[in-house]
């Protein structure tokens, strides 16, 4: 596939949101200007402003002498970037790779590959963005190209039509002035100064003769625009690997539409998935509605899957959580997480119980979706004495342990995250206690096993081992209990409970 590339050139940025933001100003020139070294400096110019001859660069002072009336307002640096950030974010609906230009930072390139074809072709699509900035209030210009180059030098420079046919880049930049290449202030000086003020003028020039007069640099330009050497944008949200994205042809607004959306784009997405032996592990859909809001909704699960009606059931637990306002006119299902999916071996007489049963799984992943993953537990048994360290938690129901639950001696079926504090009263300091109180209440005991002495990990801490003792009180209640510590005249031991058992 012919990579395309999308330029948009925003002719007066700042003026264009402050006009936004205060319609009142449309019928008065205005600037922003910004202290540079002392002295108040153009950094953005309205249109009645650029009309009365007012140009970005010149200081405040002089322009107001140009222009009655002109009103100054004080641009904050970095507001420009953030403006182009929230307008890179919105394209996303257009494109998954949006970028900042960085060369000028008025403006965004996109790489638009396979994109087109969702809009009924290059032109309608190139005719649905500028619409849509212009209806939102910015006045833009937009070209489209194999390269981002081509594309950028056309959108602000070009005189005809905005589509460069695929690689006719070099026929399109000839008439343009050098400026269009993005080329620094001293080459172009030298360009001017040696009567060169047209691309076409040095296009056939050896390259030798070039890199001589103008430099590396200078090449670079010129290749990136014709299309020998490549150009990496950076996106301002790097997309994933598995995205489907579904362009409606009339706006969303209800449920079964919505469900019938996200059927149509689990198919596409799980036949990539299955194709690449992936499965979804996380999925989240983002609707873009016609006001410009975002809705989301995201799913995840238990164990990599590419089953379309497992997944379509998980999100329509969600479809009720979607405003979809005015109407959803894109719809993007990305998948930021993707795991390995192990071909399955089917038996006829065989069942495979617990944690292995598909079914247990997708039960799990619908009531994670319902209740929140949080709620849902898995423990895996770790190798450590210390009864602290030996249970670890995981999200993962495939991860398998990497030691074996002990099995030689008793556990709680409840272990608490820390040992709590209780009064014991004991025959003899070494015994198992008569009775302890815990909470306040008294817990009489009728029968006890012990002590089981767990030496504290020194390789890990320093500290007391302790002496462990399974009891029952007279309600038939069983209970984890421990003595830290050898018991001894100069010092007070310490009792606590550490867990329950069934």
């Amino acid at each position: 596939m012919q990579r395309r590339f999308v330029s948009i050139w925003f002719c007066q940025l700042l003026a264009d949101w402050q006009l936004i933001r205060r319609p009142e100003l449309a019928a008065v020139p205005f600037v922003f200007a910004a202290p540079v070294h002392g002295r108040m400096m153009i950094t953005a110019v309205s249109a009645l402003a650029a009309a009365a001859g007012i140009e970005k660069g010149m200081r405040a002072a002089d322009a107001k002498a140009i222009c009655a009336g002109l009103e100054v307002l004080n641009d904050k640096p970095g507001r420009c970037e953030k403006l182009l950030r929230a307008l890179a974010e919105w394209c996303i609906r257009y494109a998954p790779i949006v970028a900042i230009d960085e060369f000028a930072k008025d403006g965004l390139l996109l790489e638009v590959s396979g994109c087109p074809h969702l809009w009924g072709g290059e032109r309608a699509y190139i005719k649905e963005m500028v619409l849509r900035l212009k209806s939102k209030g910015y006045t833009v210009r937009l070209a489209i190209a194999d390269t981002p180059g081509a594309a950028w030098a056309v959108a602000r420079f070009g005189k005809v039509s905005p589509l460069v046919a695929s690689g006719e880049q070099a026929t399109a930049l000839l008439p343009l002035v050098p400026e269009a290449l993005r080329l620094e202030a001293p080459i172009l000086a030298k360009l001017r100064k040696l009567g060169f003020y047209q691309v076409k003028s040095f296009m056939g020039m050896p390259r030798s003769v070039l890199r001589r007069r103008f430099g590396e640099g200078f090449l670079l330009r010129l290749a990136q625009a014709l299309g020998t050497e490549q150009e990496t944008l950076v996106p301002v949200q790097v997309p994933v690997d598995f995205q489907e994205r579904l362009p409606c042809l009339e706006p969303i607004r209800t449920p079964v539409a919505i469900e019938m959306a996200i059927t149509r784009l689990l198919e596409n997405l799980c036949t990539r998935l299955k194709a690449a032996g992936k499965g979804l592990r996380h999925g989240i859909l983002t609707g873009y509605r016609l006001d410009g809001q975002l809705v989301q909704i995201a799913i995840g699960t238990n164990a990599a899957s590419h089953s379309v009606s497992h997944l379509l059931k998980l999100f329509k637990l969600k479809i009720d959580h979607i405003r979809p306002g005015l109407g959803i006119e894109l719809f993007i299902l990305d998948v930021p997480k993707v795991d390995d999916v192990a071909a399955a071996q089917e038996t006829m007489w065989a069942v495979k119980p617990g944690l292995d049963d598909q079914g247990i799984m997708r039960l799990l992943d619908r009531v994670a979706v319902k209740v929140g993953p949080n709620v849902i537990r898995r423990y895996l048994p770790a190798s450590h004495y210390w009864p602290e360290r030996s249970v670890q938690p995981t999200f993962s129901v495939t991860e398998k342990p990497a030691a074996a639950w002990r099995l030689d001696m008793p556990r709680p079926t409840e272990l608490l995250p820390a040992p709590v504090a209780i009064e014991v009263m004991a025959l003899i300091p070494d015994h198992p206690p008569r009775f302890f109180i815990y909470k306040g209440v008294r817990h009489q005991v009728v029968k006890a096993d012990g002590p089981e002495r767990i030496a504290r990990e020194w390789w890990l801490e320093q500290g007391e081992h302790r002496d462990y003792y399974q009891v029952e009180d007279d309600q038939g209640r069983r209970y984890w209990l421990f003595r830290s510590g050898h018991y001894t005249s100069e010092k007070q031991f310490k009792w606590f409970i550490h867990g329950f058992f069934a």
